[in-house]
Protein backbone atom coordinates (compact mmCIF):
# COMPACT_ATOMS: atom_id res chain seq x y z
CA UNK A 1 0.00 0.00 0.00
CA UNK A 2 1.51 3.64 -0.66
CA UNK A 3 3.01 4.78 1.90
CA UNK A 4 1.27 8.29 2.22
CA UNK A 5 -2.26 6.52 2.04
CA UNK A 6 -0.92 4.15 5.09
CA UNK A 7 0.19 7.43 6.95
CA UNK A 8 -3.54 8.97 6.47
CA UNK A 9 -5.28 6.17 7.51
CA UNK A 10 -3.84 5.23 10.47
CA UNK A 11 -4.27 9.21 11.26
CA UNK A 12 -8.25 9.14 10.77
CA UNK A 13 -8.67 5.97 12.40
CA UNK A 14 -6.52 7.07 15.37
CA UNK A 15 -8.72 10.43 15.47
CA UNK A 16 -11.72 8.61 15.13
CA UNK A 17 -11.31 6.23 18.36
CA UNK A 18 -10.00 9.07 20.29
CA UNK A 19 -13.26 10.56 19.50
CA UNK A 20 -16.17 7.82 19.35
CA UNK A 21 -15.47 5.32 22.42
CA UNK A 22 -15.58 1.91 21.10
CA UNK A 23 -14.34 -1.20 23.16
CA UNK A 24 -15.12 -3.42 20.20
CA UNK A 25 -13.20 -1.54 17.26
CA UNK A 26 -10.36 -1.46 19.45
CA UNK A 27 -10.03 -4.87 20.01
CA UNK A 28 -10.69 -5.52 16.35
CA UNK A 29 -7.87 -2.78 14.97
CA UNK A 30 -5.59 -4.44 17.39
CA UNK A 31 -6.44 -7.84 15.77
CA UNK A 32 -5.85 -6.57 12.43
CA UNK A 33 -2.55 -4.98 13.24
CA UNK A 34 -0.96 -8.29 14.97
CA UNK A 35 -2.42 -10.41 11.83
CA UNK A 36 -0.71 -7.87 9.16
CA UNK A 37 2.70 -7.43 11.48
CA UNK A 38 2.74 -11.56 11.54
CA UNK A 39 1.68 -11.83 7.68
CA UNK A 40 4.64 -9.32 7.03
CA UNK A 41 7.03 -11.64 8.80
CA UNK A 42 7.38 -9.05 12.15
CA UNK A 43 10.69 -10.61 13.70
CA UNK A 44 9.38 -11.66 17.20
CA UNK A 45 11.76 -9.58 19.17
CA UNK A 46 10.38 -6.45 17.80
CA UNK A 47 6.50 -7.77 18.04
CA UNK A 48 7.43 -8.55 21.50
CA UNK A 49 8.96 -5.09 22.25
CA UNK A 50 5.53 -3.70 20.41
CA UNK A 51 3.49 -5.50 22.82
CA UNK A 52 5.35 -5.81 26.05
CA UNK A 53 6.70 -1.41 26.36
CA UNK A 54 2.81 0.01 25.92
CA UNK A 55 1.72 -2.32 28.86
CA UNK A 56 3.05 0.18 31.12
CA UNK A 57 1.26 3.26 29.68
CA UNK A 58 -1.99 0.96 29.17
CA UNK A 59 -1.94 -0.43 32.73
CA UNK A 60 -1.36 2.79 34.25
CA UNK A 61 -4.51 4.58 32.29
CA UNK A 62 -6.37 0.96 33.43
CA UNK A 63 -5.12 1.53 37.13
CA UNK A 64 -6.31 5.15 37.48
CA UNK A 65 -9.51 4.54 36.09
CA UNK A 66 -10.49 1.39 37.12
CA UNK A 67 -8.73 1.34 40.78
CA UNK A 68 -8.00 4.37 41.97
CA UNK A 69 -11.42 6.41 40.59
CA UNK A 70 -14.22 7.53 42.66
CA UNK A 71 -16.36 6.21 39.97
CA UNK A 72 -15.16 3.17 38.65
CA UNK A 73 -15.73 2.57 35.26
CA UNK A 74 -14.72 -0.97 33.90
CA UNK A 75 -15.76 -0.09 30.27
CA UNK A 76 -14.02 3.34 29.83
CA UNK A 77 -10.68 1.90 31.65
CA UNK A 78 -10.39 -0.75 29.15
CA UNK A 79 -11.39 1.22 25.97
CA UNK A 80 -8.73 4.01 26.94
CA UNK A 81 -6.43 1.55 28.01
CA UNK A 82 -6.54 -0.48 24.38
CA UNK A 83 -6.32 2.65 22.86
CA UNK A 84 -2.46 2.65 23.87
CA UNK A 85 -2.12 -0.45 21.79
CA UNK A 86 -4.00 1.07 18.72
CA UNK A 87 -1.65 4.11 18.44
CA UNK A 88 1.33 1.80 19.26
CA UNK A 89 0.26 -0.98 16.51
CA UNK A 90 -1.32 1.10 13.77
CA UNK A 91 2.35 3.52 13.50
CA UNK A 92 3.96 0.00 13.88
CA UNK A 93 2.57 -1.06 10.77
CA UNK A 94 2.92 2.10 8.79
CA UNK A 95 6.39 1.96 9.19
CA UNK A 96 6.51 -1.54 8.50
CA UNK A 97 8.36 -1.93 5.19
CA UNK A 98 8.58 1.44 4.39
CA UNK A 99 11.80 3.24 4.49
CA UNK A 100 12.49 6.78 5.35
CA UNK A 101 13.58 7.84 1.57
CA UNK A 102 10.42 6.09 0.20
CA UNK A 103 7.74 8.19 2.51
CA UNK A 104 9.77 11.05 1.82
CA UNK A 105 9.23 10.76 -1.79
CA UNK A 106 5.49 9.70 -1.41
CA UNK A 107 4.79 12.81 0.92
CA UNK A 108 6.70 14.95 -2.42
CA UNK A 109 4.65 12.96 -4.81
CA UNK A 110 1.58 11.87 -4.03
CA UNK A 111 0.37 14.31 -1.06
CA UNK A 112 2.44 17.25 -3.38
CA UNK A 113 4.03 18.60 -0.12
CA UNK A 114 6.86 21.35 -0.66
CA UNK A 115 10.15 19.15 -2.08
CA UNK A 116 11.91 21.30 0.56
CA UNK A 117 10.02 20.02 3.34
CA UNK A 118 10.14 16.04 2.42
CA UNK A 119 13.89 16.40 2.14
CA UNK A 120 13.61 17.91 5.31
CA UNK A 121 11.94 15.43 7.29
CA UNK A 122 14.57 13.14 5.25
CA UNK A 123 17.74 14.76 6.55
CA UNK A 124 16.29 15.14 9.83
CA UNK A 125 16.21 11.44 10.36
CA UNK A 126 19.43 10.24 8.59
CA UNK A 127 21.15 12.84 10.94
CA UNK A 128 20.53 11.25 13.84
CA UNK A 129 22.99 9.07 14.11
CA UNK A 130 25.17 11.54 13.11
CA UNK A 131 24.05 13.90 15.88
CA UNK A 132 24.53 10.60 18.44
CA UNK A 133 28.12 10.13 17.23
CA UNK A 134 28.93 13.81 17.68
CA UNK A 135 27.33 14.13 21.47
CA UNK A 136 29.58 10.96 22.34
CA UNK A 137 32.48 13.04 21.11
CA UNK A 138 31.71 15.59 22.95
CA UNK A 139 30.99 13.99 26.20
CA UNK A 140 34.51 11.65 25.70
CA UNK A 141 36.07 15.38 25.02
CA UNK A 142 34.87 16.90 27.85
CA UNK A 143 36.00 13.78 29.95
CA UNK A 144 39.34 14.05 28.79
CA UNK A 145 39.91 17.06 30.18
CA UNK A 146 38.49 16.06 33.66
CA UNK A 147 34.51 16.94 33.40
CA UNK A 148 31.67 15.23 32.86
CA UNK A 149 28.66 16.04 31.58
CA UNK A 150 25.72 14.36 32.55
CA UNK A 151 22.43 13.81 30.21
CA UNK A 152 20.97 16.79 31.59
CA UNK A 153 24.02 19.21 31.38
CA UNK A 154 23.41 22.33 29.60
CA UNK A 155 26.82 22.49 28.39
CA UNK A 156 26.07 19.45 26.62
CA UNK A 157 23.45 20.47 24.77
CA UNK A 158 24.83 23.62 23.85
CA UNK A 159 27.78 22.32 22.27
CA UNK A 160 25.42 19.98 20.38
CA UNK A 161 23.40 22.39 19.13
CA UNK A 162 26.63 23.97 17.45
CA UNK A 163 27.50 21.04 15.97
CA UNK A 164 24.00 20.83 14.36
CA UNK A 165 23.92 24.58 13.36
CA UNK A 166 27.02 23.34 11.30
CA UNK A 167 25.66 20.64 10.14
CA UNK A 168 22.65 21.99 9.04
CA UNK A 169 25.09 24.21 6.61
CA UNK A 170 26.82 21.43 5.56
CA UNK A 171 24.22 19.75 4.34
CA UNK A 172 22.88 22.90 2.62
CA UNK A 173 25.32 23.11 0.86
CA UNK A 174 25.81 19.76 -0.09
CA UNK A 175 21.98 19.69 -1.56
CA UNK A 176 22.79 23.08 -3.75
CA UNK A 177 26.03 21.36 -5.07
CA UNK A 178 24.24 18.56 -6.03
CA UNK A 179 21.87 20.97 -8.00
CA UNK A 180 18.71 21.31 -5.74
CA UNK A 181 17.09 24.42 -6.03
CA UNK A 182 14.19 25.56 -4.24
CA UNK A 183 10.77 25.48 -6.04
CA UNK A 184 12.33 24.19 -9.31
CA UNK A 185 10.27 20.85 -10.85
CA UNK A 186 12.73 17.80 -10.06
CA UNK A 187 12.98 14.71 -11.94
CA UNK A 188 11.30 11.53 -10.28
CA UNK A 189 14.33 9.13 -9.98
CA UNK A 190 12.27 6.45 -8.11
CA UNK A 191 8.79 6.81 -8.52
CA UNK A 192 6.06 5.92 -5.41
CA UNK A 193 2.69 4.66 -7.65
CA UNK A 194 -0.44 5.02 -5.80
CA UNK A 195 -2.71 2.68 -8.03
CA UNK A 196 -6.23 1.99 -7.90
CA UNK A 197 -5.87 -0.89 -5.52
CA UNK A 198 -4.30 1.01 -2.98
CA UNK A 199 -7.38 3.69 -3.07
CA UNK A 200 -9.74 0.53 -2.44
CA UNK A 201 -7.72 -1.31 0.19
CA UNK A 202 -7.61 2.50 1.89
CA UNK A 203 -11.76 2.99 1.51
CA UNK A 204 -12.69 -0.66 2.60
CA UNK A 205 -10.54 -0.32 5.49
CA UNK A 206 -11.79 2.98 6.51
CA UNK A 207 -15.45 2.14 6.00
CA UNK A 208 -15.04 -1.17 7.92
CA UNK A 209 -13.80 1.01 10.87
CA UNK A 210 -16.56 3.52 10.51
CA UNK A 211 -18.88 0.56 10.46
CA UNK A 212 -17.32 -1.00 13.74
CA UNK A 213 -17.15 2.13 15.70
CA UNK A 214 -20.85 3.35 15.04
CA UNK A 215 -23.19 -0.24 15.28
CA UNK A 216 -20.50 -1.92 17.98
CA UNK A 217 -20.19 -0.45 21.75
Amino acid sequence: MNPSLKFILAFIVSLEISLKASLTTNILVIAFALVYLLVTKTKLKELLLLIILPFIAAFTIFATLYWFSPTPDPYYAWNLSTRVYVYTLTIACVTRKVTATDFARSLERNLHLPSKFAYGVLAAINIIPKMRMAVNQIRTSAMMRGMYLSFWSPALYFKAILVALNSADNLAQGMESHGYVENQKRSTIVAIPLTKKDWLIFFTLLILVNISLFCFK
